[in-house]
């Protein structure tokens, strides 16, 4: 019995330690599910909270909109009012505008074409001031001009009568200055004074130099290049107290003239020259080379002629001159007969020949090859300003004639040493054909005299 209930006991044991285990798992399981329980509930109220700031800030932002929008309306009402307040305004304004031009316009009468001229007038002053030379003297009368103009053209203010008269006073000046040359202070390039003598309506000078003034910037600068021929009589001027001075005037225009510019821009001999460039050069070489054969010939030739005359008036013949060779070549067969003579003599005049005759060939080729080679040079610029018209158009027309001029330097450099060439070998082709002729006078002399024995 004792036994049966110690079984009893232990049995009992073992089953509260089975279901022990299972208990303690679903308490753990429960406590789980209360914090997941009461955290889902944590964040419900945390939306509820948020949802319920976000409506609060919605419903102040419809508000203020409202308010905006209130006040919109307000400033778009008072503006539309102020629009048509302003429209009425304008709309008198113009009225009264209109009423005024037809009163302006009634009073005026006759005046109105008055003013017209008027305002040609000072348009035409303005335009011929811009240019004019006197206008560096003068330099407050453009913007009396302008603003003269200015006041014609306005419909709510006329022009005074002094400034009508001041007009008139300006037209006047600018005829009297045309007639006179004065000398006055201005400032010349970066120079900030400086004295210039104007020549009436024609030219600036200031210490030898032409001057040039530019009316857009109301700016006096010396020429970049002056007239040489010309800037004596232009520091004579300035120098004169009174009398008469010769001056080169041009007569062409006021600010500087055409004339001037052209004279001014024409190219001198050298760069002429050098517009020839490498055909040019070599040209002017081949002249001066047979310019220089040209007088060593003319040299000997002198020399010659001046032995032959004092051979021919010596008795004895001598060696030192061709006629004496050939003399000397007489008296070695003078004891042949007048056919052996006549050939020896002969002879002796071919020798002496080439040695007369030296140079002249080569004078004679350079001169018919130094228009050729100018002609090549010109051919070969023209190919160059075609290339050029080709690429850039025949816009310019000036651009175009300053090449082909540069392009025809050639062939004047040809002909100036082909000419001079031509006429050299001319003279002394007749220097050797009388030295020749004196030859064959003296041989024809001596086989006469050989003949008459």
């Amino acid at each position: 019995m004792n036994a049966f209930k110690t079984a009893m006991v232990a049995a009992a044991a073992l089953s509260a330690v089975a279901f022990s285990a299972p208990l303690a798992a679903q308490g753990q399981d429960s406590l789980a599910m209360d914090k997941l329980l009461q955290e889902v509930r944590q964040g419900r109220l945390r939306d509820a909270d948020e949802n319920r700031k976000r409506e609060d800030a919605f419903k102040q932002d419809a508000a203020r909109q409202d308010a905006l929008i209130a006040e919109a309306q307000a400033q778009i009402a008072a503006l539309e009012s102020r629009s048509a307040t302003l429209e009425e305004q304008f709309n008198a304004n113009e009225l009264a505008v209109e009423e005024k031009r037809a009163q302006r316009d009634e009073r005026l009468g006759s005046l109105k074409e008055l003013f017209g001229h008027l305002t040609g007038t000072a348009g035409d002053l303005r335009a011929r001031f811009a240019q004019s030379i006197t206008s560096a003297q003068f330099k407050d009368r453009s913007a009396f001009i302008t603003a003269f103009i200015k006041k014609m053209n306005d419909d709510t203010e006329l022009p005074t009568i002094e400034e009508i008269e001041r007009l008139w006073f300006e037209l006047h000046r600018e005829l009297t200055e045309s007639g006179r040359v004065v000398a006055f202070t201005t400032q010349v390039g970066t120079e900030a004074s400086r004295e210039v003598v104007r020549v009436g309506l024609f030219n600036l000078i200031s210490d030898g130099d032409y001057l040039s003034y530019d009316g857009d910037t109301d700016a006096v600068s010396v020429l970049p290049r002056q007239p040489d021929d010309y800037t004596a009589g232009a520091a004579k001027l300035q120098q004169a107290d009174s009398g008469y001075t010769a001056l080169g005037v041009d007569p062409t225009g006021a600010a500087g003239g055409g004339y001037l510019r052209a004279l001014i821009n024409n190219p001198t001999l050298a760069e002429r020259w050098h517009q020839g460039k490498l055909v040019g050069y070599v040209i002017t070489a081949v002249g001066v080379f047979g310019l220089i054969v040209a007088l060593w010939r003319f040299v000997a030739l002198g020399a010659v002629m001046a032995k032959v005359n004092r051979q021919r008036k010596s008795d004895s013949a001598r060696d030192d001159n061709p006629l004496g060779r050939v003399l000397l070549a007489g008296e070695a067969h003078a004891n042949d007969d007048v056919e052996t003579l006549e050939v020896k003599l002969g002879e002796a005049i071919i020798k002496e020949r080439p040695a007369i005759q030296r140079g002249l060939p080569l004078i004679k080729i350079i001169a018919m090859v130094a228009p050729l080679m100018g002609l090549l040079g010109t051919v070969t610029g023209m190919i160059i300003v075609f290339q050029a018209i080709t690429i850039y158009g025949a816009g310019d027309p000036k651009a175009m004639a300053g090449g082909i001029s540069s392009a025809l330097v050639t062939t004047v450099l040809g002909l100036i040493v082909a000419i001079p060439m031509l006429l050299c070998h001319t003279l002394l082709h007749s220097r050797a054909r009388g030295l020749l002729h004196v030859l064959e006078e003296q041989t024809a002399g001596l086989v006469a005299q050989r003949a008459g024995r």
